[in-house]
Formats: C-alpha cells, sequence, structure tokens
C-alpha cells in the first residue's frame, strides 16, 4: 500500500512538473513535448486508480493522435520560430492572480470536498470503466449522441480533404510533330 501510494505521488509530481513546463516553455515544440509526457503520465495515473481502458484511450487519443497534429501543425506553421513579444505587467498580475484562486480554490477542495481517506486510495469495483461497461453505458444509453459525434468526424474529414485539395494542374499534350 505505501509503495502504491508513494508511485501515485512521484507520477502526480511528474504531472504538475510537466504541466508546469509546457506552460512556461518559450519554445512551442519543447511545450508540446511536455503536453505528451503530461498525457502519459496521467494515463499512469490511471492506471494505478484501476481504470486500464481509460489510460489506454488517453494514450491513443490525446498523446498518440491529437498531440501528433499539434506538433504538425507546429512544425507547418513555422511557431517555434517567432519572436517572443513579451507580456505586459498587467498581464503577469492577473496570471498570479488567477493562480492564487485556483491553488485556493484547489485547497479547499482537498480540504473541505475530499472523498478519499488521507491514508489511502479508495479503489474503484473490479468492472469499473471495463470496455465491457463503456459499451454497455455507451451504446444504450448514449447512442444517439455518438452516431452524431461520429457524423461530425466524418463532415469534419471530408471538409479537411476539400480544404487542403489543390486543383492539379492540366498536363500539356503531348505533340508528336514540330514546335
Amino acid at each position: 500500500m505505501i509503495t502504491g501510494n508513494l508511485f501515485f505521488d512521484i507520477v502526480g509530481l511528474v504531472v504538475i512538473a510537466t504541466a508546469i513546463g509546457m506552460v512556461i516553455s518559450r519554445n512551442a515544440v519543447y511545450s508540446a513535448l511536455f503536453l505528451v509526457l503530461n498525457f502519459a503520465s496521467v494515463a499512469l495515473l490511471y492506471v494505478t486508480l484501476g481504470a486500464p481502458f481509460i489510460a489506454m484511450a488517453q494514450v491513443t487519443v490525446y498523446a498518440g493522435a491529437i498531440m501528433i497534429l499539434f506538433l504538425f501543425v507546429i512544425m507547418l506553421l513555422g511557431a517555434e520560430k517567432l519572436k517572443d513579444e513579451g507580456t505586459s505587467k498587467k498581464t503577469r498580475y492577473l496570471a498570479i492572480v488567477l493562480a492564487v484562486v485556483f491553488l485556493g480554490e484547489a485547497a479547499w477542495l482537498l480540504v473541505f470536498q475530499s472523498g478519499v481517506s488521507p491514508l489511502g486510495l479508495n479503489m474503484p469495483v473490479s468492472d469499473f470503466a471495463s470496455p465491457t461497461q463503456i459499451g454497455l453505458v455507451l451504446f444504450s444509453n448514449y447512442l444517439l449522441p455518438f452516431e452524431i459525434t461520429s457524423a461530425i468526424l466524418l463532415v469534419a474529414v471530408i471538409g479537411a480533404i476539400v480544404l487542403t485539395k489543390t486543383d492539379a494542374p492540366t498536363p500539356k499534350p503531348i505533340s508528336g510533330g514540330k514546335e
């Protein structure tokens, strides 16, 4: 039990460190890589909490597909070469105030609203977040939203193909004679 809590705490610190690294990194590529590491660390937290299917979905969807898309966009746009225009003092003060408010809310939730005992983790039931349970809920209670989401994604893929399609130049006719 102690080693499980210690592992959870270490991975939690890695999640916090990578989130801070992502926010304060001045290079967009490094920031995206910090976010990939953050997603992978969050997946480890899911495994620790007994939700391996959600961990696999976290790695596949977020760290795999979405972050690769972000990296491609950053590389194509050349965002890593943009100049840093600096931030104004008002923006820094606003960020500090919002960070203090966020930390205060997090502390309040930990102290007054925590349902987890401080000595150990509450473990979910054995079939919690299993693929079978998720499939049953998804295809019984949420079938219409699932189908609407799939149709929207299909339209988005077709729209992306149409928007990026370039008209190919028409080939010149081959002349058999003199020019």
